[in-house]
């Protein structure tokens, strides 16, 4: 399965029951109050594919969709975190680019970390489902939402064109690395379609070799001239494709660690980053962060993210799901801000 890499820190419930874990989130939500625990320990502690079983089921035996249950039952960023916890992949990514281009303003961080950073097969699915859930396209939503440069890179990005394969051409390296430089730092003015055709288009073996030649002929790391040749999103969505070209996880490190530090979280980014890489290649994610920051990803986000702590740190738990529910019960107490309220309707 493309969607699912085998670095994930969520795995397979020893003997799932979807019916039964469906009747608990029934239970979960009636009456005075939610039971947030309860729900977590339900969802954080299965699969992706387990949880469309799960939805099935809750759909079969109450006759409504469990996302508008908890919709309507939870608040805030506990909400977007088991919302997205129930999507497929391809369907979440296409929701968060939906909800980055809807109402005024644009959320160009998450355009770049989505797109610079999905396989072509990933891409393809993410085009697909836009168009289904959305009854648009995606080009033409960002077309739409964005623009010059940045909007061209994009584009093409949503092409799913990239080379996927892994010969280096030598000679052509040493082309695209000269044509970089004579496009940036060698002139005035930067010719930015010279890095789109080959930043965008390019097998990743290949774009190894040609910022290595791109080092020698100028003496600069490609990302410093990036830095210096370009700014705001066009700069963002170049240096994210070069960053994952080089070690996709430890992009993903950066942008947790950067969405933490400073003043207040940037609470989309992270639970973005946690609920989409969970099964794929969080274990090298945090492997990566505590290399980089000398500390671990769990305890980065304990201390910094307050409220969705109890939930995210769930799902990038190292504890083995047998161990896992006591600490949710005692994770979900940690900042609480959902209120015990009555729902007429789920009685």
């Amino acid at each position: 399965n493309e969607q699912i890499g085998n670095r994930g820190t969520v795995t397979e419930a020893a003997g799932f029951d979807a019916a039964a874990d469906a009747q608990k989130l029934r239970g979960a939500m009636k009456g005075t109050g939610t039971d947030e625990a309860a729900i977590i320990d339900v969802l954080a502690h299965r699969t992706i594919a387990q949880r469309q079983r799960i939805k099935e089921a809750y759909k079969q035996t109450v006759g409504k969709e469990l996302a508008d249950d908890l919709s309507s039952e939870l608040s805030g960023n506990f909400k977007s975190v088991v919302l997205g916890l129930l999507m497929l992949a391809p369907v979440y990514d296409a929701y968060e680019l939906r909800n980055a281009m809807k109402g005024a303003g644009t959320e160009e961080a998450c355009l770049t970390d989505i797109l610079a950073s999905r396989s072509n097969n990933e891409i393809k699915t993410i085009n697909e489902v836009y168009k289904r859930e959305y009854g648009k396209t995606l080009e033409d939503a960002v077309s739409g939402d964005t623009s010059g440069m940045f909007k061209r890179v994009l584009v093409s990005l949503l092409t799913a064109g990239r080379d996927e394969g892994d010969k280096v051409d030598d000679a052509l390296a040493v082309q695209d690395a000269k044509d970089i430089y004579e496009a940036g730092e060698a002139r005035w003015g930067t010719d930015e379609v010279k890095f789109l055709t080959v930043l965008c288009v390019r097998n990743r073996n290949h774009l190894l070799r040609v910022f290595q030649e791109y080092q020698k002929i100028s003496g600069k790391d490609i990302e410093a001239s990036i830095k210096s040749e370009m700014s705001g999103s066009l700069e963002d969505v170049f240096l994210a494709i070069v960053k994952c070209i080089k070690n996709k996880p430890a992009f993903f490190a950066e942008r947790l660690y950067k969405s933490m530090k400073g003043l207040g979280t940037t609470d989309s980014v992270l639970i973005r980053i946690m609920v989409a890489r969970a099964e794929i290649d969080m274990l090298d994610i945090k492997s990566q962060f505590q290399k980089m920051y000398g500390k671990t990803l769990h305890s980065f986000i304990k201390v910094r993210a307050g409220d969705i702590e109890k939930c995210v740190v769930l799902v990038s738990a190292d504890v083995t799901l047998g161990q896992r529910s006591d600490m949710s019960t005692h994770i979900c107490q940690l900042g609480n801000k959902n209120k015990p309220r009555k729902n007429e309707e789920l009685k």
